[in-house]
Order: C-alpha cells, then structure tokens, then sequence
C-alpha cells in the first residue's frame, strides 16, 4: 500500500471532478458500457445531491443505453401507481401519483427530486416514437404485505372472480392478526396461530400455472397487468416468510429481502424481454444493497446484498455504482416511525473513505475502480464506510453507521461530493432537532 502522501496523490491524478452539468456523467456512462443492470446507491436515504445525480445519470442512461425500466427499494404496489403515470397509463399528475407512499419513511420516495424525475421520464415516454418502448418504473421492497394481498384479490374479482374466492380463502388465514404484519410473524413464529405459509405458496402456484401456455383461458388477457399480479402475489408468499423469520434467529431476515428484490428484478427483466430482446434496468438502493457484501463486514458475517447477487447472476453485464460524503445535511428520523428532522452529518470519522476523500481536496469527483486496476490495488485493504438510513444517530456513529471494507471491490465507481444537503421533501419536516449543533462550527473539520 503507498504512503498517505503517495495515495491523495494517485487519488487525485485518477479522480474525474464533475461540475454542474449532466454531460459531467458521461466517464461513468462509459463505464456503464453494454451493461444489462446498473445499480446506483445512496449513502443516506435523504440526501438531495445523491438523488439529483443519480436521477442526471439515470437519464443518461434512458437516453443513450436504452434503458427501460427504474427499479427502486420501494415497496411494489405503490410503485405500480407511479409505473402507471409515467406510462401514460393514469390521467393523473405526478404528485398524486406518488401519494400511495404513506408507510414510513414517506419522505424517501415522496421528495421533489423523484418528483422531478419521475416528470422528466413521462415526458420522455412522450416523445417516443411508435415502436419504441416507454420506460417504467417498478418497486423491488417486500413490506406491503397486505397491499398486496388487497391488490391479487382486486385483479382476480375483476378477471376470475371463482379464483378469487380461491384466494380470499388462502389469505384469511391473516384476517385475525389485523393489518400488522409484525403481529403475524410474531404469532406465527411461536405457535400462537397457524403458519399461512402454505397457503400464500399455493396461491402463487395457482397463478403461475395460469400463465403457463397449458393454462386454462381465462378472460384476462393483458399480460403486463396478469404480470403485475403475480409479482403481487410473489410479494405476498416472500413477506409472510420475511416476517415470520424476524423471530428467528436461524434466519437472516436480510438476506430474505434482499433475495426478494433479485428475484423481483430478475422476473421484471423476463417479463420486459418478451417484448425487447436487451430490457435493461436501473437499481435505485441504499450503499449497503447496492455494493458488494462480499467486501464488507456483512459478507463475512453469512450475508449477502442485491449487488452481490446481481453481480452473480448477470456477471460482466452488472456495474455497482456508490456515493459518498464527509458532511452536510440529511433528512432522518431519530427512530423508527418517528418524526423526520433535516439533521446535521458529522465530519467522516479519522481512517474512513469519507475523511480520505475529503483530504482529496476535490469537491466532486468521480473514481472509476473497474478499469483503474492500479489505483484499486493501492487502496487500503480495508478501511470504514459510512451508512446512514432512515434513522441517524450521531451520539453513536461509530458503531450504529459505520462499517469495514474494500471500497474498490464493492463497487465498479464512487461518486464522492465532500458537502451534501437535505432532499426536499413533499411532507413536512422539522428543520433541526433540538440541541443538535455543526461539528464543524465547533471543532476543525
């Protein structure tokens, strides 16, 4: 490994700084070559700078890769309605469209930067040409459980209303636990009431088998709305076995999610080929889904991410793009479901990427690690990285969003932008918590 000096040195001679415009992205356009998934991280789950840029290279991409399909760590039925808008499916406008996002956090999907975006890519399925096909966008999360069920049960009464007795049998099994999905995974898990495993696997089965080319004719014909029920139904069968597996211990709830949300992007690519050959998919996720587990600490204890499992399943045709900072503002909550705050982001911590970028000396810049094999080998083999969700809890950094390891081999480019602010969201937000303070303005940063 080269000495401090020798390594901000390499560090600056590689980095690519990117200035205010979209053309700023094309290295990493480059980069993304003949790709079939580009997934692009966050470092936090409410920054605006990590939204607009991956928004300008996702455009990019739409544009000059023909790409079809924004797949974002979002739960699918709400996103279905956003599907619909920027279709031209739906007669309605963008932020109603965006309205189904009432679980917590809203304010990750509910922001004027999706909001931006998702209005840019109406208008640009707009301005296809006959032939052409529109760009949509798709959920890959698995935590609308009862969304779901409510959704198959509204197709089927409309399409096989016989199937839909069928269904509304197999799903009542959930009827008594109300509409908390925790609630059932807890009694289910230990022997309060009867696992509906089985029954939601069946309901699956059934409705996979009617899509077969040996399937009995039913009425409906429309294969992308058949397609958005089944995936509705898949939702279903992998969140009662999520929620049954958080009190397990033997389990990791994670990977569950995690291995949904691959099967989800890998069943949408099947379903869009049928129609276009080379369908490509954008992934919009969190650092800690998007890069590599098998460079993390997280690969070493036993679990494994989307972009590990992208990257073993669509090989060389997979890029695995992530974000950095080393201070600014984000939109968070303290706890989960509680209010959100635009809190402060501390300065990155001594021996982590964020402080090692930042002595770079480049507000904004671009690593490209995947065709850069000289400056991925003089990395440090393993140094900190930061993650921050929904919650953020400063008084504990180092150890509640904090992890070691091997940047270069987590992801094929970072992008690093040393100062960052809050996204704006569409629902009201506290601008500060109270007795929260800079670190900067008090210390040297």
């Amino acid at each position: 490994m080269l000495a401090d000096a020798m390594l901000l040195s390499l560090l600056r001679e590689q980095a690519i700084p990117l200035g205010d415009t979209p053309a700023a992205y094309q290295p990493l356009i480059d980069l993304v070559g003949d790709a079939k998934v580009v997934c692009i991280g966050e470092a936090t789950h409410g920054t605006h700078d990590f939204y607009q840029a991956r928004a300008e290279v996702t455009r990019l991409l739409i544009e000059q890769k023909g790409f079809t399909a924004v797949c974002a760590e979002a739960d699918w039925p709400d996103a279905h309605r956003v599907n619909r808008y920027v279709r031209h499916l739906s007669d309605e406008g963008p932020e109603e469209s965006l309205r189904d996002f009432q679980r917590f956090p809203t304010w990750m999907w509910r922001n004027h930067e999706v909001l931006d975006f998702i209005t840019w890519l109406r208008q640009h399925n707009d301005g296809l040409s006959p032939g052409q096909h529109r760009t949509g966008f798709y959920g890959l999360d698995l935590y609308s459980l009862y969304r779901s069920i409510q959704a198959v049960l509204q197709y089927l009464d409309e399409h096989d209303p016989a199937a839909a007795l069928r269904a509304r049998q197999r799903y009542s099994c959930f009827d008594h636990l109300g509409d908390d999905p925790q609630a059932y995974g807890y009694a289910s898990a230990y022997g309060q009431t009867e696992s509906c495993e089985q029954p939601v696997l069946d309901q699956l089965t059934e409705m996979l088998i009617q899509s077969g080319e040996h399937a009995a004719q039913v009425p409906d014909l429309d294969p992308d709305e058949r397609f958005v029920a089944e995936q509705n139904a898949r939702l279903v069968r992998n969140a009662e076995e999520y929620y049954r597996a958080m009190f397990h211990g033997e389990r990791s709830t994670w990977n569950l999610r995690d291995r949904h949300m691959v099967q989800t992007l890998v069943a949408l690519l099947e379903h869009l080929e049928r129609r276009q050959p080379d369908a490509r998919a954008v992934v919009w996720a969190h650092n800690s889904h998007v890069g590599d587990a098998r460079a993390t600490e997280m690969g070493r204890a036993g679990e494994w991410n989307v972009g590990q499992l992208t990257r073993e399943h669509f090989g060389d045709r997979a890029r695995l793009i992530g974000f950095t900072t080393h201070r600014g503002t984000v939109v968070a909550a303290h706890q989960w479901d509680g209010p959100a705050y635009q809190r402060v982001v501390r300065p990155g911590l001594p021996g982590s990427y964020e402080a090692l970028f930042r002595d770079v000396g480049i507000d904004r810049f671009l690593l490209r690690f995947r065709d850069h094999a000289a400056l991925a080998s003089e990395l440090p083999d393993l140094l900190l990285e930061r993650a921050i969700g929904v919650i953020y809890r400063p008084e504990t950094e180092r150890y509640s969003h904090y992890f070691g390891c091997r940047i270069a081999d987590q992801f094929d480019a970072v992008l690093h932008f040393d100062v960052t602010r809050a996204l704006e969201s569409l629902d009201p937000v506290e601008q500060q918590e109270p007795g929260e303070v800079p670190d900067w303005l008090s210390s040297a940063a």
